[in-house]
């Protein structure tokens, strides 16, 4: 059992509301998991400056202005450093991949939690609303927010099996339910060049969806991909900067819920998650059907 939630804005009036509205979503969901979790938001400045490179890194010891400072000279641009809570992020005005590849070239052992133009990932070991209010989640702005509440069943609670898995640019991914194959699928992977950060079986959804999306594919192709190849039960959503995806396995055993209006789209593993959003009694309501991408576009 973990909990998941997304929100998705269409109406620009709503952005500066984003970390709070994605805070309430988040805690909520602390009973599904207490152990650890994360979130992403896309299009906050204060992390993420506007057509910024952004790359967000764990376990890394070193101070902010020694981090800005050695990738400042590697990449000949100035380069921001913040630490929020455990995660340290840094943005500079070059290609998102650019700057990582200069962070992993600096720090080696660092583990890279999400990187892309727009996107900040936040991992922690805790209560979710400890961590929400560590982060200051209730003060960030954006478009788009993807979170989740782990209860660890298969791999160890660490930064680095907490949930969103954001293993290509601006892309993310939240699960709740296993993956039963997922041993076999990392080893193909890892045979085509794939690299893991974790033994965590959302990780191997997160790499197979972005070596779909990086041969081509889109998001609904790629969902479609993971359902004809995964056995075991789940619910996903993934998202990159201009999208938002909800699919589940062909039982549909994991609980979801999608609310809709024309301000906001939102998933949540229960309706608990969503009762606070604005406008959400004339919300379109409704359970994804078993197998059905359902896909948004900003």
């Amino acid at each position: 059992m973990c909990g998941i939630v997304g929100l998705h804005l269409r109406n620009p009036d709503l952005h500066p509301r984003l970390g709070a509205m994605l805070a309430v979503m988040l805690g909520e969901m602390q009973d599904r998991g207490a152990d650890s979790a994360g979130i992403a938001v896309y299009g906050n400045p204060e992390w993420a400056p506007s057509g910024h490179g952004c790359v967000s890194l764990l376990e890394l010891d070193v101070l902010p202005d020694e981090v800005s400072a050695t990738l400042g000279a590697a990449l000949g641009v100035p380069v921001a450093a913040q630490l929020v809570d455990a995660t340290l992020i840094a943005s500079a005005p070059v290609g998102a991949e650019e700057l990582l590849g200069a962070a992993r070239a600096a720090y080696p052992d660092a583990l890279v939690a999400g990187f892309g133009s727009d996107l900040t990932v936040l991992k922690g070991v805790g209560a979710p609303r400890d961590l929400a209010e560590s982060w200051g989640l209730a003060t960030a702005s954006g478009w788009q927010g993807v979170g989740h509440t782990r209860m660890a069943t298969e791999s160890a609670v660490t930064p680095s099996g907490a949930h969103p898995y954001a293993v290509g640019p601006e892309q993310c991914l939240v699960h709740n339910g296993s993956f039963a194959n997922h041993a076999t699928i990392r080893r193909e992977l890892r045979a085509q060049g794939v690299e893991f950060d974790s033994e965590n079986d959302t990780e191997v959804g997160a790499r197979f969806v972005a070596h779909q999306l990086a041969a081509g594919k889109d998001v609904e192709t790629a969902l479609k991909e993971v359902c004809a190849n995964f056995d075991g039960f789940y619910t996903l959503v993934v998202s990159n900067r201009d999208s938002f995806a909800v699919v589940r396995d062909a039982i549909a055993c994991k609980p979801a819920v999608i609310a809709e209006t024309a301000d906001w789209v939102a998933i949540a593993s229960e309706y608990r998650a969503l009762a606070k959003l604005p406008g959400v009694e004339n919300a379109r309501i409704w359970e994804p059907e078993p197998e059905v991408v359902y896909a948004w576009t900003r």
